[in-house]
């Protein structure tokens, strides 16, 4: 493992304040912090809104333009199972029983990614050592892109601001056919060296990949009476809206304006406490948005998914006000835009700056 450590004890009772506040809210009221009716109702919506249309597109009753229309949705379907539903259950935080957020947490191989891989690079890896070039797995999504400040630039990328949103929509082709194969197969990955990973989850990958191949796949081909460019067309339809959603909306919260990407030092230090890291490197947006907030979970709510990682999205509107307060308190910033606008516009002048070979300063957004 890396030996990348936060010694710094300062600022330690920001930290401190939050656990208490927290353990507060839901004692006073009398709430678990994991899921309740309302992430229960989520789930089946996001479940019915992927497979029912599926289920129609199967019939063969359908034109050819009105399955195209049903395949988009069943894209949105897709991605909002992995906002809403597989994110909180392989953080744990969608049940109290293991054996529930195991069996939940299968949605996320049933969308093409594989599940235990996902604990390993974005879980331990990427909530432990966020924004850090080198570790971070998140901020080597394709070698089209320069997400860091500290990574190699190559002359192409000056035009990733251009490109960089047709890109996303290629996340989850890229995810389900090649990301998971290569992760199982590389002998590094983030701070792990000479990585083994257990003989049954390499069965797993294999198996649960079949699966998903079988039913977006195989069984669409030999069922649909479609040629077979409307069903190429159609699949690339899928995974171009869960590629684009999911790509996108996963960017807003680490490469954007304000946020940083800190490196350590010749110890293997970084400058804060990890709290603090984790507040000066995340951010919220448009937290006032109720469908956003009911659509992607956690996912707008980064700041608090990254100090409660194991606390259910459902409560993150409800805490966030409070995480608020106490950084004002305690002097800390507290990165947020308003509107999911704002932050897609921010990400997208990130991009634009990380496309620049001069921009190799820590804080990207003060290069010009």
């Amino acid at each position: 493992m890396s030996t990348i450590t936060f010694p710094n004890r300062a600022n330690a009772q920001f930290f401190d304040d939050i656990k208490k506040n927290l353990n507060a809210y839901f004692e006073s009221r009398g709430l678990s912090e994991k899921a309740d009716g309302r992430m229960v109702r989520k789930t089946i919506a996001m479940l019915a809104i992927t497979f029912i249309p599926y289920g129609l597109i199967l019939t063969n009753r359908f034109s050819p333009w009105e399955m195209l229309g049903l395949v988009v949705i069943v894209g949105i379907g897709m991605a909002g199972i992995g906002f809403s539903v597989a994110h909180d259950a392989q953080h744990g935080a969608y049940s109290s029983k293991p054996w529930v957020n195991r069996t939940l947490g299968l949605w996320f191989d049933m969308m093409g990614a594989n599940g235990y891989m996902w604990r390993v690079t974005h879980n331990v890896i990427h909530h432990t050592y966020t924004n850090i070039h080198g570790v971070d797995e998140d901020l080597v999504v394709s070698p089209l892109l320069r997400l860091s400040p500290h990574a190699e630039h190559k002359g192409f990328q000056k035009f990733q601001h251009w490109y960089a949103f047709f890109a996303y929509a290629f996340s989850t082709l890229f995810w389900a056919f090649v990301k998971d194969y290569k992760y199982f197969f590389q002998r590094d990955l983030g701070p792990y060296k000479n990585i083994k990973h257990p003989a049954g989850e390499w069965v797993l990958l294999f198996v649960l990949k079949a699966v998903y191949y079988a039913y977006t796949i195989v069984i669409p081909w030999l069922v649909l009476d479609v040629t077979w460019w409307q069903f190429v067309i159609g699949q690339l339809v899928m995974h171009f809206t869960a590629g684009f959603i999911l790509g996108i909306v996963f960017q807003l919260a680490h490469v954007v304006e304000d946020t940083v990407q800190p490196l350590p030092d010749h110890s293997g230090n970084i400058e804060h406490s990890w709290a603090i890291h984790e507040m000066e490197t995340t951010s919220d947006f448009a937290r006032t948005n109720k469908f956003l907030n009911w659509y992607i979970g956690g996912l707008n709510f980064q700041i608090e998914h990254h100090l409660f990682p194991k606390v259910c999205s459902i409560h993150y509107p409800a805490l966030s006000s409070m995480v608020e307060d106490l950084a004002k308190k305690h002097g800390i910033r507290f990165n947020q835009h308003p509107t999911m606008w704002d932050a897609v516009k921010s990400h997208y002048r990130m991009l634009k700056r990380l496309g620049n070979p001069e921009c190799t300063e820590a804080h990207a957004s003060q290069t010009a």
